[in-house]
């Protein structure tokens, strides 16, 4: 084969099924990498970057791959008109996704590169790997020289990728599993600008949205005259219960919104569920139940059978920074800036909104605040694109309130989980049973007929807002993600109950149902070690026969030193274990507490395998800052609403975790050859179950609903 010429990796025996992910839908060498005369390569992935590293790990596998130097890489932002559709930046999966395919890419564009160069320096093309190649110069055995940037335009690079070419081998690796310093957290140290809050086009106008109550609240009239008076204000656009302001400053929109507000007369129908009573009222709604997982053994012999059932609230995604978009529109094309996770998925539904071919938009990809899940940056992607369609070409901002995002984004759904394990007169688990009640974990724009965008729901003539369904558990599910024992139970029972009702609004929030799954599976656990008079690592050791979830155990264990902590008063360990989505990274986590008026997390130790490691830096951020989101959620984080509207809309109403409550936290790296896998959610769970253990061991008392606040605390010691 001339690897020279246009191929079609079907051809050669790589059905399009067995091709890396990201390359199915995107095989064409072309649209991967781009290699310049000025001596850099040009990298476009469909993954975005939200604050997780993923730009400078994927150009370390680039460079890797290459043999060029890390400088010598530009990764370009995701831009939908440009980059390969890599659908949506979500579960971990980067590296597995994107990652893998430019490993490809790279492996074949080098072969092209390096059979070019023997063709010019006359040199057999059975000598290729005796071939030198250093920051992309080609030296040949006898001496000879090429580079990549003087013969990349001579080689054809619109041609599928080959994936039988064989990618470099790990032993072979510099780049990778060194720690590269990230490419973007200079500018963030600096304050640099950029932000998509920062960016700022000529003309650009001011938008702000005027919101109802709650979800089921109608706009019946609207005074907009002192609205209209106020200087700078340029336009009031009302369709439906929508309602802009344009303005030629953020100051006057704002102005203009509140007093839209004072003369707004809304009509309000369904109330919201009693808070108090969510756990209740979850259980009482219609749901869609769902075997699982099944697991048969022959008929047990049941001494007797533990239960517990744990609950968790809705929770915000409560982003530093709130959302905020740009866009333009000149009568046929719409340009969108947003910080969404899944720009292609915008794109499709802002068409759809509009009425729009697919290719009259395009959305370029700006990093925000940082923030994991489906939160607001699409909403106001909607909010931007249709306040532009009235300001006569003229681009527009917006930007969220405090009290926009935390009362309008999408939440984590609340959940309840009960749990069963039936014991036999020798105290082994013969019988297992996990039942889940939860709202869907995603309604991620362009995956149905109609928008998920919120401002589509609000117009004279709505669409219908979505349902939240869970992702299909061979992508990880969602409720039920984590829900399957990790441990080697004879005979098991799971099963879901999709919650139809939707008071609030809830979709994907890092780690979705693997947090509470979690929390609740290894707080069981330690129950029943109790229960069976065992320590808790030794029980976990004594029903775990995965190699890779007992050494993380023991690792974590070992660097916590588990077996010689003291017994003071006050003071709890405890110990947890998950492997994200039962086919990502295993992690293990044990956290030390101190039970005052308030729990504070003092310490937590922490051990990971996530197989081939592109960073360590960039694992041991990303399991970092997992464990200390966990931390927050665990403590603290609730959505609060009464019968009307959400009231937790402001920082002193949404607790989150402050700087002066962060534990110390030590993230231990074990190595494996195994293939890469994310690390961005597998700290969270175990970090929640493990602070509950140490809350057990502190106080003598199991607390099963979170936040693990001090009302909760005590109402458990009445129970």
């Amino acid at each position: 084969m001339n690897p020279l010429t246009v191929v079609s990796t079907e051809a050669i025996g790589v059905p399009a099924s067995e091709r890396p992910q990201s390359l199915r839908a995107n095989p064409c060498l072309g649209a991967w990498l781009r290699f310049s005369s000025e001596g850099y390569v040009e990298v476009l992935s469909g993954k975005v970057e939200i604050g997780q590293g993923i730009v400078t790990a994927l150009a370390q596998i680039v460079a890797e791959e290459l043999d060029v130097g890390i400088d010598q890489i530009r990764m370009r932002p995701a831009n939908t008109a440009a980059s390969p559709d890599e659908a949506v930046t979500s579960g971990s999966l980067s590296i597995q996704h994107s990652g893998t395919a430019l490993r490809h890419a790279c492996a074949h564009a080098r072969a092209v590169l390096l059979e070019r160069a023997a063709c010019l320096l006359q040199v057999s093309t059975d000598l290729v790997h005796q071939f030198v190649v250093k920051r992309g110069e080609i030296k040949a055995p006898h001496g000879g020289l090429a580079s990549y940037w003087a013969i990349a335009g001579e080689v054809q690079f619109d041609v599928d990728i080959d994936c039988t070419i064989a990618v470099k081998a790990a032993a072979a690796y510099t780049i990778v599993g060194a720690p590269v310093p990230r490419d973007d957290l200079a500018d963030k140290f600096l304050a640099v600008p950029r932000f998509i809050q920062d960016i700022e086009l000529p003309g650009m106008l001011h938008g702000r949205m005027l919101r109802p109550g709650s979800r089921a609240t109608t706009l019946l009239s609207l005074d907009d005259g002192a609205a209209r008076a106020v200087s700078g204000v340029v336009q009031v656009i009302r369709d439906g219960s929508l309602v802009g302001v344009l303005a030629t400053s953020q100051r006057a929109a704002v102005e203009a919104i509140d007093k839209l507000r004072r003369h707004a007369r809304w009509q309000r129908s369904e109330p919201l569920p009693e808070q108090q009573k969510l756990s209740v009222w979850l259980k009482q709604q219609p749901v869609e139940t769902t075997v699982v997982a099944e697991r048969q053994s022959a008929a047990p012999d049941v001494a007797r059978t533990l239960k517990m059932s744990c609950d968790k609230p809705f929770l915000a995604h409560a982003s530093i920074g709130p959302s905020c978009a740009l866009a333009r529109f000149d009568g046929e094309r719409l340009e969108v800036w947003s910080h969404s996770q899944g720009i292609f998925n915008l794109r499709a539904d802002l068409a759809l909104s509009f009425g729009m071919a697919v290719s009259a938009v395009v959305v370029q990809h700006a990093e925000g605040a940082g923030c994991y899940g489906h939160n607001a940056a699409d909403d106001v992607a909607y909010d931007a694109a249709w306040l532009a369609r009235a300001a006569r070409g003229q681009a527009v901002r917006v930007q969220w309130s405090r009290a926009d995002e935390l009362a309008w984004a999408p939440y984590g759904p609340a959940m309840v989980i009960e749990l069963e394990a039936d014991l036999d007169a020798s105290d082994r688990v013969v019988g297992w049973r996990h039942s889940v009640w939860s709202n869907g974990h995603g309604t991620r724009p362009g995956r149905g007929n109609t928008p998920a965008l919120l401002g589509a729901w609000h117009l004279e003539t709505p669409f219908e807002a979505p349902a939240a369904v869970n992702p299909p558990l061979h992508a990880g599910g969602g409720a039920e993600r984590n829900a399957v024992p990790l441990y080697d139970f004879p005979a098991w029972n799971i099963v879901n109950h999709r919650v139809l009702s939707m008071p609030l609004r809830t979709s994907s929030l890092r780690s979705l149902g693997a947090f509470a799954n979690v929390f609740a599976l290894e707080s069981f656990v330690d129950d029943l070690a109790e229960a069976t008079a065992s320590e808790p690592l030794e029980w976990r050791l004594r029903h775990l026969s995965d190699p890779r979830a007992r050494a993380v155990l023991q690792r974590a264990a070992l660097r916590a030193g588990w077996h010689e902590r003291d017994k003071q008063e006050g003071i709890g360990y405890g110990i947890a274990v998950a492997r994200y989505k039962n086919s990502g990274a295993y992690c293990a986590v044990v956290a030390r507490i101190e039970a005052g008026a308030q729990i504070v997390v003092t310490r937590l130790n922490i051990a990971v395998d996530v197989g081939t490691v592109i960073n360590p830096d960039g694992v041991a951020n990303q399991i970092e800052g997992g464990a200390l989101q966990a931390v927050s959620w665990t403590l603290k984080e609730e959505v609060r609403f009464d019968r009307q509207r959400v009231t937790s809309d402001s920082w002193e109403t949404y607790l989150i975790l402050r700087f002066t409550e962060v534990p110390a936290v030590e993230v231990d790296i074990v190595p494996s050859n195994a293939p890469a896998c994310g690390a961005g959610e597998a700290s969270l769970g175990p970090t929640a179950a493990a602070i509950g253990n140490a809350v057990r061991d502190a106080l003598g008392v199991r607390v099963t609903s979170l936040p693990l606040s001090a009302e909760r605390i005590i109402a458990a010691f009445d129970q």
